[in-house]
C-alpha cells in the first residue's frame, strides 16, 4: 500500500474504523519495528490486506472492482499470459478501442503495467480488486482453455476424419507431410501444446486405444487424463509432431526420438519427443523444458538452514565430487543446474556431458551423449579432461568406467557434479562401491551427497488444522520431531517457546482454487556431509543404515523430516510428504 501514515491515520479515525488507542498502539509498533502504519495495522489484525485495498482505492481515487461471478471474455483474459497474471496478480477484464482495464492487488507494480502496455499496445487503466476476485479470475484461465480446445476439436474433427480414412497406412511420406501441414491438425496440436504449457505440465502423453486417443498431462508429478479425442485423429497428430521434430514420417515400426522448440506467451519451450509403436498405432510422450527458466536459487528450490550451508561449503571446494541422488523426475537436474548457475563465473571453465541437455546455459560448454556413435558418458568425460575444465558436470553416473573417471577427475584437481539413482543420500556410498569405486578413493573425493524428492505445494486456499497427539505419535516413529521443532526455532519460523500445539498445518482444499488443492512443486532434501567419522565408517564398510544414523547424530535432516519442516511452514501437507516418501 502506498498511503502516507498521517493520511491513513486521519481517515481511519474520521471513519471510526478503529479507536485512537488501537491506532496509537499500531504507531508505536510501526516505529519500534521500522514499519509503516499500514503493515503494523495488518500485522496486529485490525485490518486485512483487502480492507487496506479498499481504503487505498478511496483515498487515491483508484476505482475498485469485484470480479466475483464475472465471466471474462477469453480473448481479453488471454491478453495477459497466465504465468504473468499469477506472478503479478493482474487480470485483464475490459477492453475498448485504445484502453485495457486491468484488475490488480497492487497498483504500484509498475513493471507489470509497463510489460502489458508494451505487449498489447494499449493504454492501461489499473483498478484495485480483492484477493477472492483475483483467485476467481485466475481460475478462468483453466476453464476457458478447456472450452476453447473442445470447440476446436468439434470444428476440425470432421476434416481430419476424411483425410484419416483416405490415408490409412499406405500413405507416402510426401502425403503424410501434406496431411501434417493441414490447418485443422496444426490448430489442434498448437492448442494441445499451449494447454499443457499453461497448465504447467512437465509431460504430455498421447496414447492411441481401440476406441479413442487419450491425452494425459503430468502436472506436479501426477499423471491426469486431460481429454479424449476421436480415434481417427491419431495418425494426423503423430504426423504433425514428426514434422515438428524432423523425424521420418513413413517409419512406424521403430521407436523415434526428436526435439523441437516453440515460443508461447513469451516463453521459449523445448519439447523432447519420444515415439513408440504400440498395438493401436504410435504412442507419443513429450517432455516440456522451459528454456527461459534461469535464476533459480537454492533457497527457491527448497534448501534452507544447515542443508543450504552444507551445499555452499561444498561449492567453495575446488576439487571433489558433489552427488545428487533420487529417482527419475525428482528434480536432480534442476538442483545441478542451480549449483552450476552459482559457480558460473568468468574465472572458471565449466563443461558438461548430459543426456539430454535440458536447459541451455550461457558460458557453459554442454555436450549431448550419443551412444549409437560411441559418444557415451565415459567417452565424453575422458574427452572433457583434455579441455582444461575447472568444473565438470556429468549427467548421470551409470557404470564402473564413468565412476572411475569421475573419481580420477576429482583427484586431479576438478570439481565434479553428477547424479546417481539411489533411494537416499546414505545409500550413495554403497551404490558407488557396488559400481567398482575403491572406498579409500571415495572418502578422499566425495564432499556431499544430496538425496531429494519433489512434493506438491499447497494452493493458497488451504485448510488449517493442528496435529493431534495420535498423528504426532505416528510421525515420531519415523522422524525426530524434537529436532524438527528445534530447526524451526533456529531458523525463526516459529517463536522460541512454541510447541507443536502452536504450529498450524494444512490440508489441501479440493475443488477450490485448484482441483486437487495443490499448485507447483518444491524439493525435500537430505544432505549428507562426509565428516571424518563417516569417512571411517565408509572405510570399514558400514551399512547405509549405520551411515544414516551417524549423519542424523551430526545434524542431518532426513527427507521425511525436511518434508515435515516444510509442512509446518505451510508449503505442503503431511499427507503429500508421506505419499512421496513411501512411493
Amino acid at each position: 500500500m502506498r498511503i502516507a501514515d498521517e493520511q491513513l491515520k486521519r481517515f481511519i479515525l474520521d471513519a471510526n474504523l478503529l479507536t485512537k488507542s488501537e491506532v496509537a498502539a499500531a504507531e508505536k509498533v510501526a516505529k519500534a519495528e521500522d514499519r509503516n502504519l499500514t503493515e503494523a495495522l495488518i500485522a496486529a489484525g485490525h485490518l486485512t490486506e483487502d480492507d487496506m485495498r479498499r481504503v487505498e482505492s478511496y483515498l487515491m481515487g483508484i476505482p475498485f472492482v469485484s470480479l466475483l461471478n464475472q465471466k471474462i471474455d477469453f480473448e481479453i483474459l488471454s491478453l495477459i499470459p497466465e504465468p504473468v497474471a499469477r506472478t503479478h496478480n493482474i487480470i485483464a477484464f475490459k477492453k475498448n478501442d485504445n484502453t485495457l482495464e486491468v484488475a490488480m492487488l497492487d497498483t504500484a507494480d509498475l513493471p507489470a503495467i509497463d510489460f502489458i502496455k508494451k505487449k498489447v499496445g494499449l493504454r492501461i487503466l489499473p483498478r484495485l480488486t480483492d484477493t477472492e476476485s483475483m483467485r476467481s479470475a485466475l481460475r478462468q484461465y483453466q476453464k476457458t482453455l478447456k472450452d476453447e480446445f473442445g470447440d476446436i476439436i468439434m470444428k476440425d474433427a470432421s476434416a481430419l476424419k476424411v483425410i484419416g480414412e483416405e490415408g490409412k497406412d499406405e500413405m507416402s511420406e510426401s502425403d503424410l507431410k501434406k496431411l501434417a501441414e493441414d490447418l485443422p491438425v496444426v490448430r489442434i496440436v498448437d492448442t494441445l501444446l499451449r494447454h499443457a504449457v499453461i497448465q504447467g505440465a512437465s509431460d504430455i502423453h498421447i496414447e492411441p486405444g481401440e476406441e479413442a486417443v487419450i491425452v494425459r498431462y503430468r502436472i506436479d508429478g501426477i499423471l491426469n487424463d486431460a481429454m479424449k479425442l476421436p480415434k481417427h485423429v491419431s495418425t494426423t497428430i503423430v504426423a504433425r509432431l514428426k514434422v515438428l521434430s524432423n523425424l521420418r514420417l513413413d517409419q512406424k515400426r521403430l521407436p523415434q526420438d526428436g526435439r523441437f522448440r516453440m515460443e508461447m506467451d513469451g516463453q521459449k519451450v523445448s519439447f523432447r519427443v519420444s515415439i513408440l509403436p504400440v498395438f493401436f498405432g504410435e504412442k507419443v510422450v513429450m517432455r516440456l523444458l522451459f528454456e527461459a527458466r534461469s535464476g533459480f536459487s537454492l533457497e527457491g528450490i527448497g534448501f534452507h538452514g544447515s542443508t543450504l550451508e552444507r551445499i555452499h561449503k561444498a561449492t567453495r571446494s575446488t576439487t571433489g565430487i558433489m552427488l545428487v541422488t533420487g529417482p527419475t523426475g525428482s528434480g536432480k537436474s534442476t538442483t545441478l543446474y542451480t549449483i552450476l548457475d552459482l559457480l558460473n563465473t568468468p574465472e572458471v571453465n565449466i563443461s558438461t556431458i548430459e543426456d539430454p541437455i535440458e536447459y541451455q546455459m550461457p558460458r557453459i560448454n554442454q555436450s549431448q551423449v550419443k551412444p549409437e556413435i560411441g559418444f557415451t558418458f565415459a567417452a565424453g568425460l575422458r574427452s572433457l579432461m583434455r579441455q582444461d575444465p575447472d568444473i565438470i558436470m556429468v549427467g548421470e553416473i551409470r557404470d564402473e568406467e564413468t565412476t572411475s573417471l569421475a573419481i580420477n577427475a576429482a583427484l586431479t584437481g576438478h570439481l565434479v557434479l553428477a547424479t546417481l539413482h539411489t533411494n537416499s543420500a546414505s545409500g550413495t556410498v554403497a551404490r558407488l562401491v557396488d559400481m567398482g569405486a575403491e572406498a579409500f578413493l571415495l572418502v578422499s573425493t566425495l564432499r556431499v551427497a544430496v538425496g531429494q524428492r519433489l512434493v506438491r505445494k499447497l494452493a493458497d486456499d488451504k485448510v488449517p488444522y493442528i496435529l493431534s497427539g495420535a498423528e504426532r505419535a505416528e510421525l515420531a516413529e519415523h522422524a525426530n520431531l524434537d529436532f524438527i521443532l528445534a530447526t524451526l526455532k533456529e531458523e525463526k519460523v516459529i517463536k522460541e517457546h512454541a510447541t507443536w500445539n502452536d504450529i498450524t498445518f494444512y490440508h489441501p482444499k479440493e475443488n477450490g482454487e485448484t482441483e486437487d488443492g495443490y499448485r507447483g512443486r518444491i524439493g525435500i532434501h537430505e544432505v549428507l556431509a562426509i565428516s571424518p567419522t563417516i569417512k571411517e565408517m565408509v572405510l570399514t564398510r558400514k551399512t547405509s543404515d549405520d551411515i544414516e544414523a551417524q549423519a542424523r547424530k551430526e545434524g542431518m535432516l532426513t527427507m521425511l523430516e525436511d518434508g515435515i519442516y516444510k509442512a509446518a511452514k505451510g508449503l505442503t501437507s503431511v499427507e503429500e510428504v508421506l505419499r512421496v516418501i513411501n512411493e
